[in-house]
């Protein structure tokens, strides 16, 4: 990719983020929109996003693979990880070598090593003060991403965040509570989703999920309704 294409895609994806943001905004798919962006612009092997609910617990959100989700999954279970430290210090974490990772990531770094990636960055998706979650970023290669892919990934996650934590004005802190459970609710039900059309169409979990976004964007529906409807088995995108 020319570098000119490179930011010709880069204010494209900040054009669509900003479009994305608008009244009753699907939020999954503005964060799938961000790691995408991360994978196929930033050259990052996969990409995921956390996100904490009311209780400060971070969940899964968006990922670009099931590589990637399953290793988002064990930082979660082990309470360890770049991710859950980018978290907590609120900073960026950057992993060059998972191979040399501390003793206290070692599920992590296991996890990751089986999976194929080599390095790691994770970024805060936080607001002065506020942070919300973590974007991260995972590499098949040792070594640090180029500066400058590091700081557009921050960039992406800095509106995403804005996004969610404003809508016309500033939000309530209930409200945007609500908005976030109501974002860790649709990606139960997007991963349920998945497994159902995976299974109906003898498809990898990975191309499940694309066909089901791809129907989505078609019919322009978000992706929660469409996934709570396969659930229910009130659609079928067999032939469609």
């Amino acid at each position: 990719m020319t570098e000119t294409t490179r930011d010709t895609r880069l204010f494209q994806t900040f054009a669509t983020l900003a479009d994305t943001l608008v009244d009753d905004y699907d939020v999954v798919e503005l964060l799938q929109v961000l790691v995408d962006a991360c994978r196929d612009i930033l050259g990052a092997t996969a990409a995921g996003i956390l996100i904490a609910d009311e209780t400060g617990e971070l969940e899964l959100i968006a990922s670009t693979s099931e590589a990637s989700r399953i290793v988002e999954i064990m930082q979660l279970g082990a309470q360890a990880g770049p991710c859950i430290e980018c978290f907590r210090s609120r900073r960026a974490v950057s992993v060059p070598a998972i191979a040399e990772s501390p003793e206290r990531w070692e599920q992590f770094r296991a996890g990751a090593l089986a999976q194929g990636f080599a390095s790691a960055e994770a970024l805060p998706l936080r607001l002065r003060e506020n942070t919300i979650g973590t974007l991260n970023l995972l590499n098949a290669s040792e070594g640090r991403m180029r500066e400058e892919d590091v700081v557009a990934a921050q960039a992406f996650a800095d509106v995403a965040t804005i996004g969610i934590l404003h809508e016309r004005s500033v939000r309530r802190t209930e409200v945007l509570a609500e908005q976030l459970r109501f974002a860790l609710d649709s990606r139960i039900i997007i991963e349920q989703a998945k497994g159902v059309v995976s299974f109906t169409r003898d498809v990898p979990v990975d191309e499940a999920f694309g066909i089901i976004r791809a129907y989505a964007r078609r019919h322009r529906l978000t992706l929660s309704s469409v996934a709570a409807r396969l659930v229910r088995r009130e659609l079928s995108i067999e032939d469609d």
